[in-house]
């Protein structure tokens, strides 16, 4: 039965990379007992992938009729360690792929595409003793190169090594030779192109012999046999980690240790070993076949496994993993006790926190799935209260940081947006979902019990909300912030009304001195709209101080309050009409921006200060 290879391409390479037609010439042509393998990459430039050409030619037995015969049928090997398909991965990046090889007196030829049929070869008898093979790859299909490092001769001997290592270490035990060389040829070299001509090499008589060590795993007798070898050795100026699971005398690639967290100026390999292993890959060896719980199991052993032994022989680790520590702690502290302590330093950052998040989640849900509220059901809800108050107290945090890294000359708008987003509405009915919205707790805590805020929406607005949908003529004036609050507007007839306005740094002191005269104006045309309905308005105007704007506000009776920065206070009365004289108190605060940000963050701090301290207690006992 013939197959359709450009559908078996699909099927069994669905998401290849173009160093896996590296991976698997290679693998080819150790099975092929070879001992030198010559790899040339040429291209023309970067930006021209159609003139890229590849070829791989080897000293090994050859296409001899045997092997010409296993190669022609798909998926027909000898031992399961093979799988029979790699060769499909050549035509998912090359339309066609000469073959010329010669063995014994003869000489094959023939191609190998899409319409590859096995009868089309030529065979002719030569009087060339010489053994070679050669892959010649042209008539790129892609439109582009994944990436520059799929090239790089660099690049490609680390993959190859982190690969092959297993079978280049039995290799060199049973005293066999092999030496692998990558050269790099560009015709027109680009400038804004991190590639370069290049030669690199491999030979197996570097392998670096690896101690063993036997991972305990009690209670699994199917990882009995498990061995870890590894190897960690100084290299100057150069980093190299491979951490794998060795499965039919090649590797599998598993994400053990991160790269951040490993020193410059070392070689580490660590290779997980085990008879379990043995044919645990899909046919394309670019996925495990263990179940998701197995894996697991692997991935904690090989972990613990490999934190232990980088401990002990590289000692700077633990330094470097006990300030991780305590950056997260600081950072986090509502994850205390959550963070796995093994694991911290050696997998990414990122990782860590992912997975104590997911602990954390996990028994939020376990609370509110409870039947009943026992003792210790009641104690962990208390828990995991704090450590969400925790959380919303160390966004405030981040919050109050971002506005300390506001430029001078930026506008209002970007200050206004931190506080509340402009043109937005938010509603005491939709706390929870408007609370990382609603940031007026900057200008006072007391503010979170807010009922209704519009942000820089027009006057007209403000006075809808305040006669709950009255309607009444258009007013333009737009205040940047607007608070209305009341414990329950259907039952309390009056309400407080709280305006914001925002003014950028760097104004001369009319403009900022204009904001008073805003303010009243704001206040009388509310007040003039609805007496009954408004019992009191507080004003927040946020300047830049300077000695000019302090004297005049002395000046016009403002009182000096407590504070980081500048902040002063006037209570005066606003009469509606010459007609009737009704007045309405008026609470003025003019800050500056330094005690907006300042007085938040003291605040804050303490907050934190003490939410902090207490899990640090709870981890400690």
């Amino acid at each position: 039965m013939k197959i359709n290879l450009k559908q078996a391409v699909k099927y069994f390479f669905s998401n290849p990379s173009l160093e896996l037609v590296f991976i698997e010439a290679i693998a080819n042509s150790i099975d092929a007992e070879a001992t030198e393998i010559d790899i040339a990459i040429s291209i023309e430039e970067f930006s021209k992938p159609e003139t890229l050409k590849i070829s791989i030619k080897d000293n090994g037995l050859g296409f001899t009729n045997d092997r010409f015969v296993k190669f022609s049928k798909l998926m027909e090997v000898e031992e399961t360690s093979h799988k029979g398909i790699g060769r499909l991965v050549f035509l998912s990046y090359f339309k066609n792929v000469a073959v010329s090889s010669k063995f014994q007196k003869k000489h094959r030829t023939f191609q190998y595409s899409n319409d590859f049929d096995e009868k089309k070869f030529k065979l002719d008898p030569t009087d060339d003793d010489t053994q070679e093979t050669i892959l010649a790859f042209s008539s790129y299909y892609l439109t582009k190169i994944g990436k520059q490092d799929y090239l790089k001769p660099s690049y490609l001997r680390k993959k190859i090594l982190e690969e092959f290592y297993p079978r280049f270490y039995i290799m060199k035990q049973e005293g066999k030779e092999l030496k692998i060389t990558i050269s790099l040829y560009i015709e027109e070299q680009d400038n804004r192109i991190d590639l370069v001509p290049e030669r690199r090499e491999i030979s197996i008589s570097e392998i670096e012999e690896l101690k063993i060590e036997s991972v305990e795993a009690d209670l699994l007798a199917m990882f009995q046999n498990m061995e870890i070898h590894y190897s960690i050795k100084p290299k100057e100026y150069e980093k190299t980690i491979i951490t794998a699971l060795c499965i039919d005398g090649r590797t599998y690639k598993i994400d053990i240790i991160s790269d951040e967290n490993i020193p410059l100026g070392y070689e580490i390999i660590f290779l997980l070993q085990s008879s379990y292993f043995d044919g645990k890959v899909n046919p394309s060896r670019q996925e495990l076949t263990l179940d998701e719980p197995t894996k697991k199991i692997v991935k904690k052993l090989f972990q613990s496994k490999v934190a232990e032994i980088l401990k002990r022989e590289i000692p700077v680790i633990v330094e470097n993993n006990n300030k991780t520590k305590e950056s997260l702690t600081e950072t986090y502290p509502h994850l205390l006790g959550y963070f796995d302590q093994d694991t911290i330093g050696f997998v990414k950052r990122e990782e860590s926190i992912k997975k104590a998040q997911d602990k954390f989640f996990k028994d939020q849900r376990d609370v509110l799935e409870s039947n009943g509220l026992a003792d210790d059901v009641y104690e962990k809800s208390l828990e995991l209260s704090s450590r969400a108050l925790t959380e919303y107290v160390l966004y405030r945090q981040i919050t109050i940081n971002k506005i300390k890294q506001i430029d001078k000359n930026s506008s209002e708008s970007d200050l206004h947006n931190l506080i509340v987003p402009q043109r937005k509405k938010l509603s005491k009915t939709n706390f929870m979902s408007d609370l990382y919205s609603n940031n007026a707790w900057i200008l006072d805590d007391k503010y979170m019990t807010y009922n209704t805020i519009l942000s820089e929406k027009e006057m007209k607005d403000v006075i809808d909300e305040i006669t709950q949908g009255e309607v009444i003529d258009n007013d333009d004036s737009r205040p940047d912030i607007t608070l209305v609050f009341s414990g329950d507007p259907d039952s309390i007839d009056k309400v407080d009304v709280i305006i914001v306005e925002l003014k950028k740094r760097n104004l001369p002191l009319a403009d900022n001195r204009k904001v008073e005269v805003q303010l009243e104006q704001r206040a009388r045309k509310l007040l003039k709209h609805f007496p009954n309905k408004i019992q009191r308005i507080w004003f927040y105007g946020v300047v830049e101080f300077n000695d000019e704007l302090k004297l005049s506000l002395f000046s016009s009776d403002y009182s000096p309050l407590f504070s980081i920065d500048s902040v002063f206070y006037k209570e005066m009365e606003i009469m509606l009409d010459l007609e009737t004289r009704t007045k309405l108190p008026v609470g003025i605060y003019i800050l500056s921006m330094d005690a907006l940000i300042q007085d938040a963050d003291s605040r804050n701090s303490t907050f934190l200060r003490i939410l902090k301290e207490n899990f640090k207690n709870k981890v400690a006992e």
